[in-house]
């Protein structure tokens, strides 16, 4: 077996001392090493293959180089994945390792309290706490013990800092490019639950249209459960109105595909007769769909990598309290035509 390579045996290789090694190694701030000191100590480390001894540098520094991510089913969830992919790039970059733990969505607030234990037991350095529904939380009192940071949530004691994405705006984006293609009569597929996402696209909606001076008509939005099945049922009840929209703007992207066969079971095509719009980007939804959906983007891998960066800030002792939300982006595709602009003052 070979030997360990010690921090000693990258110095003498690289012709500088212990202390130089070190600091290149841990990034540590403020210290006068040259760039090109620094670069012949990264290149014999990695060609050596030096490993840290990750137990003696904790006892040295009072830190275990890990992060806790405590989840709500986010691992199990189709799409949000990528929050646990943007925290685990993050955190490598930072030379940290993530721990995760997936908790039930229904858990009761023992069982929340027992998972923060856990990820404290293994001395973590802080925790990000993922949660389904965007809404404001009461986190567990054991969070304050170390620095942390919610994703989906927002802290009711604004305590703890946290990330959301921006429902409002990413549907408010999506329905003002329905109007700049020339739609006006643009109806609403939205969701029979009473979820913030649900009440942040549907106003999105709302304000949107009013922002460009067109009525809201009721009998433009139809609810249904946001699944395939109900975009059909909900699409099928808009498109049989004695006027019919030309343009649907989805709660979800699911609920999209129910609306693409509501169209096309009436002899309608997506986008010539109807334009559509979903919310989520949802592989392979979005773009499996024929024609493909254009959609809103939630950022969950941004959400994973904001929340890292956040609690990195925080461990270092220069992180304040934010309550931040980021941008849902329009993803372009194939699924919006253009119609002709009616004449001026014929908004109805």
């Amino acid at each position: 077996m070979r030997s360990r390579v010690r921090l000693k045996d990258v110095a003498a290789e690289a012709g500088v001392s212990v202390t130089t090694v070190s600091h290149v190694l841990n990034e540590t701030p403020h210290t006068r090493i040259n760039e090109q000191t620094r670069q012949r100590v990264l290149a014999v480390a990695a060609e050596m293959d030096y490993r840290p001894n990750r137990i003696a540098r904790s006892l040295r520094t009072q830190s275990s180089g890990m992060i806790g991510l405590l989840t709500e089913e986010i691992a199990t969830t189709p799409h949000a994945g990528r929050i646990i992919l943007g925290a685990q790039e993050t955190a490598s970059k930072h030379h940290l390792t993530l721990a995760i733990i997936n908790s039930a969505l229904q858990a009761d607030a023992d069982e929340r309290r027992d998972d923060v234990i856990a990820l404290l037991d293994r001395q973590v350095d802080g925790i990000i706490y993922a949660t389904v529904f965007h809404d404001v939380v009461t986190p567990p009192d054991e969070l304050s013990s170390v620095p942390s940071v919610l994703i989906g949530a927002k802290d009711r004691a604004r305590r703890v800092s946290s990330v959301e994405p921006d429902e409002f705006r990413g549907a408010f984006a999506a329905v003002e490019a329905l109007i700049a293609a020339g739609h006006r009569r643009i109806a609403h597929v939205a969701s029979v639950e009473d979820v913030p996402a649900n009440r942040g696209r549907r106003q999105g909606y709302r304000t949107a249209l009013s922002a460009h001076g067109i009525p809201v008509h009721e009998d433009l939005i139809a609810e249904a459960e946001g699944e395939a099945g109900g975009g059909f049922l909900a699409a099928s009840r808009l498109l049989d109105q004695r006027e019919p929209p030309t343009a649907i703007f989805c709660y979800n992207d699911r609920m999209a595909m129910g609306v693409y066969r509501a169209v096309a079971d009436r002899g309608l095509r997506v986008p010539e007769d109807v334009s559509v719009i979903g919310f989520d980007n949802q592989e392979p939804i979005a773009s499996g769909l024929f024609p493909g959906l254009t959609t809103v983007s939630l950022p969950h891998y941004e959400m994973g990598a904001w929340a890292v960066e956040q609690l990195v800030d925080q461990i270092s002792g220069t992180g304040a309290y934010v309550a931040h939300r980021l941008e849902c982006p329009l993803v372009h595709r194939s699924s919006v035509a253009h119609v002709p602009m009616p004449p001026s003052g014929s908004i109805t």
